[in-house]
This record gives C-alpha cells, structure tokens and sequence, in this order.
C-alpha cells in the first residue's frame, strides 16, 4: 500500500527524488490507464516527472505530495495526450512474468488463459466507464489515495468524487456480472 507522500515539519527539506521515487510505480500504472500503452504511459510519467521536477519551489511542505504529482500527470495527459486511444490485441509474451507466474503457482496453460481472459474482461469493463467516472475509481482503488486528495488532483468537489466512485463501481457490477456470475 503506498502511503500519502506528505512533507512534515521535520522532512521539509525532502528532495525531489526521495519523494518521486517511491512513487514512479504508482505514476507509470495510471499513466498506462490513461494511455493504454505502455511506450505512451512511460512518455506520459517522463513528462510528469520533467513538469513536477521544474515546479518543484511551487510545491507547499505540509501537503500532500502524491496528490500534487497525479494532479501533474493528469493535466499533462490532458493537455498533451488527450484522444489517445488504441484497442491493441494482447500476445501472452506481453505479460512480463507470466510464465514465471504460471510454474510458480502450479497454473496450467488453460487456467493461465482463464486468469487472462478474467483481466482482459475487468479491463475492458474498465475502458467502457466514462473517463471522470474511470479516473475516480482508479486514483481511489488502484492508487488508494483519499476522496480529498482525488478531489485535489481532479479539481471536483469531494462530494462528485464520492459519486462518481459509486457509478463506476455500479457500472462495473453491471457490466461484470453476466461475465462472471458467482465468480465475483
């Protein structure tokens, strides 16, 4: 679980990298939700890392840091990246690991195919909710950051955040059900 980046009084001094280090995971996996590409998402999080590193002296200490990166990475997808989107078909030498994944957990092909299928089905669920409803879910579920902080980084009020959670996790039951039935 990544915890909020917050500069303290007595971590004030932190450096830009001690606080977007452990955070570059984070930022590559939303960036690859808003790109659906991973050469574009790795472009996306090098922008935002360049764009945060300059803004940098504008950071308030006391604030939530990982709220103030996302906020950055988020426009600069707006700004810079928006419309992009491409259906791509997946090969199973895509999924870095997984045949490591498989032998280790005693999975055969088939299930190892399920268990792709399963992702592929929940993503493409996924993709199918409207963007603001998608971004809310994912800061919140995915990144686990706070109804507050999404609502920093998407410019909303809390209370929009909060409904939009709730419509895309009901879409989401919605569109997963007839997938899955008792599987849930």
């Amino acid at each position: 679980m990544d915890t909020p980046q917050t500069i303290t009084d007595s971590s004030s001094n932190a450096s830009f990298e001690e606080l977007a280090i452990p955070l570059l995971p984070a930022l590559l996996r939303h960036a690859h939700w808003l790109t659906q590409n991973e050469a574009e998402a790795e472009d996306l999080a090098q922008e935002t890392l360049s764009k945060a590193l300059r803004a940098f002296s504008s950071f308030t200490p006391g604030t939530n840091f990982k709220a103030w990166i996302f906020r950055i990475l988020r426009n600069t997808f707006l700004t810079s990246r928006t419309g992009i989107t491409a259906m791509r078909t997946t090969f199973l030498e895509d999924h870095e690991g997984l045949e490591e994944s498989a032998v280790a957990t005693g999975s055969t092909p088939e299930e190892t195919l399920i268990q792709l299928a399963d992702a592929a089905t929940v993503q493409e669920a996924l993709r199918q909710l409207p963007p603001a409803n998608r971004d809310c879910l994912l800061l919140c579920d995915v990144e686990e950051l706070k109804y507050k902080e999404i609502a920093a980084i998407l410019d909303v009020p809390v209370g929009t955040v909060m409904s939009r959670i709730a419509r895309a996790r009901a879409a989401l039951r919605a569109h997963l059900k007839p997938h899955f039935g008792g599987r849930q």
